[in-house]
């Protein structure tokens, strides 16, 4: 693709800085101001009160990471994809709950656990949700959660797709600017307000006659974020991050669109993309600017493994994919941002590992260490 920058897209770090470089590096940790005045047993919630009032109740066991997370930056958000796994028993609840009841008022019980202050709500891609949905959720965690949000594929898939996920036309609303700020961008701010913390367009695997165009798609690409802007021109402290599924995407003309629209890349990784190391050039090229980074998939079940990690990791509450590579750039990269007083936020999915809880609690050693 003509101007694109291939893996291992060791070109575009040429370069950069030599403080760039650093910036993504070791760099020391800043004290996390969200907590310094609390002490382990403030912390500690009422649970004989809680069980009288909830439905679904946080394992006490999770308050012993206060803690560590009290030695994490407070720029740093780490979270999961969903919060409805009755296999989290003992590690963010306190008993065995369905997933129906997870699903309904497991938040609540979820955004009590130290490490959990953010979570991506992965469900808007499929569907859009209304203000009203969107409240009922901001009702169920405190003032200082915030929620990473992704933004339907109605507007960031190039194809209109079938139940079983195969393209069966083209999508004439793909990257629309108007139905981008009516379906999703007003209805988050107007349900969420101030607990918004980031937007995710996240481009769904693009046929050739899109990649094929490149200088059409940015462009597109780049009228859609100046809608979500304008929209967003109030609520300056939300992120607007961009994930691709094409390697091929990773390259000067993307850095060109997202500092135009101010808007930054999310790491996105799983076996469809190159791994961390790879894609580090653009957040470096995009430097200042925050992290956003969705650990989907380990790349050992490859490009199209969701089922497959799924079947070896159920019902996820044991690490049985470790990615200690992964781990260890991961936190490098959350040093150096958020020591740079950077913004990080950081959601992983079972898939990453086989269990996104015990995940975190790794990579917030990780970073703390």
């Amino acid at each position: 693709m003509s101007g694109a920058i291939q893996v291992p897209f060791s070109l575009l770090s040429c370069h950069m800085t030599n403080m760039q470089d650093d910036l993504f590096g070791d760099a020391p940790l800043q004290p996390p101001a969200h907590s310094s005045n609390q002490t382990a047993s403030e912390a500690q919630p009422d649970f004989s009160l809680l069980r009288s009032m909830a439905k679904v109740i946080p394992a006490p066991a999770a308050q012993e990471l206060g803690a560590l997370a009290r030695q994490l930056p407070a720029q740093l958000r780490f979270g999961v994809s969903t919060w409805s796994y009755p296999g989290w028993e003992g590690l963010v609840w306190d008993g065995e709950y369905d997933s129906s009841t997870l699903s309904k008022h497991g938040l609540g019980a979820y955004h009590q656990h130290p490490l959990l202050r953010t979570v991506c709500v992965d469900r808007t891609f499929w569907r859009p949700l209304t203000a009203s949905q969107y409240a009922a959720y901001a009702g169920q965690v405190d003032d200082d959660f915030r929620f990473v949000v992704k933004c339907p594929a109605s507007i960031t898939d190039a194809q209109a797709r079938g139940e079983e996920g195969r393209a069966r036309a083209v999508n004439p609303a793909f990257l629309d600017p108007s139905l981008v700020v009516q379906e999703f961008v007003r209805p988050t701010l107007e349900g969420l307000g101030a607990k918004l913390g980031v937007l995710v367009f996240q481009l769904s695997p693009l046929p050739w006659g899109w990649l094929s165009r490149p200088a059409a798609l940015f462009e597109k690409l780049g009228h859609m974020l100046a809608a979500v802007r304008a929209a967003l021109s109030a609520h300056g402290a939300v992120i607007v991050a961009v994930e691709v599924r094409d390697p091929e995407l990773l390259g000067q003309a993307l850095v060109d669109t997202l500092k135009a629209q101010g808007a930054t890349f999310c790491l996105g990784l799983h076996g469809k993309m190159p791994p961390i190391e790879a894609q580090l050039p653009i957040l470096r090229a995009l430097w200042p600017g925050p992290l956003v980074c969705r650990w989907n998939l380990n790349r050992i079940f490859g490009a199209y493994g969701y089922a497959d990690a799924q079947k070896k990791h159920d019902p996820f509450n044991a690490i049985l994919s470790e990615d200690i590579s992964t781990r260890t750039v991961l936190a490098r990269t959350i040093r150096g941002i958020t020591g740079a007083g950077q913004p990080a936020y950081v959601t992983i999915s079972n898939d990453a590992e086989g269990c996104a809880p015990l995940s975190i609690q790794m990579l917030a050693r990780a970073v703390a260490a």
